[in-house]
């Protein structure tokens, strides 16, 4: 019932959050202007030496051709992808530089060779790669090594900065403190996995929960009438009205129908949360809202009704009353942060099990729908989540390889985008059962809702050039 549409809107809003919160290394802007020579060239060096660092570690640097003497560059199998590298390669300020093309990575060139030699040669690169198993502090530790003993006092590094016009020496020294400081101050941020995926899974749980809350909104209504009535009967002066009311709306079997369907008490036992026991505000205000309404007045100006046409009558009030409140997206923005977002759909399966049970003819009990279609659907979104979590850096070069400069401003591409592209991605190479034509279409809707106005065209003309390639280099056959 939870389908594979509001799964992925809230594996795109998830992974959002995570990897705004996850990055390991905080990259320091650019100085403020007015700022000093030394300011300003210690902050060039500082972002070519993060950019080394990954040449080193064996991460292209965007699509810059490295010269044939550099070849070796992080081939070795304990720096190669090492985790400090590929930590630094997903940050997004980072990214900015390399899809600017605007750093001077190229000025140590000569020098990157004969670093990388000496790294392999050193004492600090024997006792790192003789470690058992190697973590992100670890490889940290390494790396702040190699830019105190090795870098820093470097002549032919030295040198080779010398090349941009700008260069200091007080700069180059603090530019390369700049990077220790970024590498030392690093928040190991791996914890917050778990968490984002429970808040996954709470955020799929609470939105079966509104399924069930807005199937009782009729059960609660119903039982306000019934109160209003009785308490009309029984005042000091009754008028023949309130003797006599019209009993239609109470004796509607819809209600009754919910409140004694054996899943919907199943549920109830185990989630209080679906209750409308605080709200009577806004009970109340739906209550008033259909009473006038004419929908009502048709209603009961029939003196006989079948009971499709009893159960046609909730169908009407929830499409044209109670799905389109804005008390209602008030009342559900109180209580829950993920409800608002998940009306539209979870309101659609509302209506579709009004009408199942509209046409049993009043025989027999309509099942609930069940909170996943099967339990490929149950895994769907977990799955979808990690293979995009695991799978970042990659993907965000397939991504990065087809981003036209000359249309789009990488410095503000939307983040929102390249999250909805990473779960494409994810998608389309991961589950091989789902069309690549729904992929698209579902990820350019969630752009178009979510984004910018510009991001369907920009993301449906990304993700066709990344197809395209992936097909090419026989990574996808579907």
């Amino acid at each position: 019932m939870i389908n594979r549409v509001l799964i992925r809107i809230k594996v795109v809003q998830l992974l959002y959050s995570y990897f705004l919160t996850r990055s390991e290394f905080k990259i320091e802007s650019a100085p403020e202007s007015p700022a000093s020579r030394d300011k300003r060239y210690a902050h060039t060096l500082y972002l070519d030496m993060l950019l080394l660092l990954l040449e080193l570690g064996g991460i292209k640097v965007g699509q810059r051709e490295l010269p044939l003497a550099m070849s070796k560059l992080g081939t070795d199998k304990h720096l190669k992808g090492n985790r400090m590298a590929t930590a630094l390669a997903s940050d997004n300020n980072l990214h900015a530089v390399v899809m600017r093309g605007n750093s001077n990575i190229a000025d140590f060139d000569d020098v990157a060779p004969g670093l990388y030699e000496a790294i392999l040669k050193s004492a600090a690169y024997r006792s790192y790669s003789k470690l058992q198993e190697r973590n992100l502090k670890e490889d940290v530790a390494f790396w702040v090594t190699v830019l105190k003993t090795m870098v820093k006092d470097n002549p032919q590094v030295i040198e080779a900065a010398r090349r941009n016009p700008d260069f200091t020496m007080v700069g180059f020294e603090q530019g390369v403190d700049k990077v220790i400081d970024t590498l030392e101050n690093f928040s190991d941020n791996r914890m917050l996995l778990p968490g984002a995926r429970k808040a996954l899974k709470d955020s799929l749980d609470k939105a079966y929960e509104l399924y069930h809350s807005l199937l009782l909104l009729s059960v609660e209504i119903t039982r306000m009438q019934e109160r209003r009535l009785d308490a009309a009967r029984h005042k000091y002066l009754p008028t023949p009205e309130d003797l006599n009311p019209n009993m239609k709306l109470v004796d509607n079997p819809l209600p009754r129908l919910l409140a004694e369907n054996p899943d919907m008490q199943a549920y109830l036992k185990d989630n209080k949360g679906a209750s409308w026991a605080d709200d009577e505000m806004l009970i109340r205000s739906f209550l008033d809202a259909i009473l006038r309404s004419k929908i009502y007045q048709d209603y009961i100006a029939k003196e006989t009704t079948t009971f499709a046409e009893d159960i046609d009558f909730w169908r009407s009030v929830y499409r044209h009353i109670i799905l389109p409140s804005d008390e209602l997206s008030e009342a559900l923005e109180n209580k829950s942060l993920y409800w608002n977002d998940d009306l539209q759909i979870m309101g659609t399966f509302t209506l579709k099990t009004i009408k199942q049970i509209a046409n049993t003819g009043g025989e027999g009990n309509v099942r609930l729908l069940p909170q996943y279609k099967d339990e490929e659907d149950a895994r769907f979104g977990e799955e979808l989540f990690k293979y995009a979590v695991e799978n970042r850096e990659t993907y965000r070069e397939y991504i990065d390889r087809f981003i036209n400069e000359k249309h789009w401003d990488t410095e503000r591409l939307a983040f929102m985008d390249i999250v909805i592209m990473l779960t494409a991605i994810s998608e389309l190479l991961n589950f091989p059962s789902i069309p690549l034509a729904v992929t698209l279409n579902e990820y350019i809707e969630i752009a178009n809702y979510y984004s910018t106005p510009r991001s369907g065209h920009f993301i449906n003309g990304i993700l066709y050039s990344v197809i395209t390639y992936l097909k090419e280099q026989g990574l996808l056959s579907k």
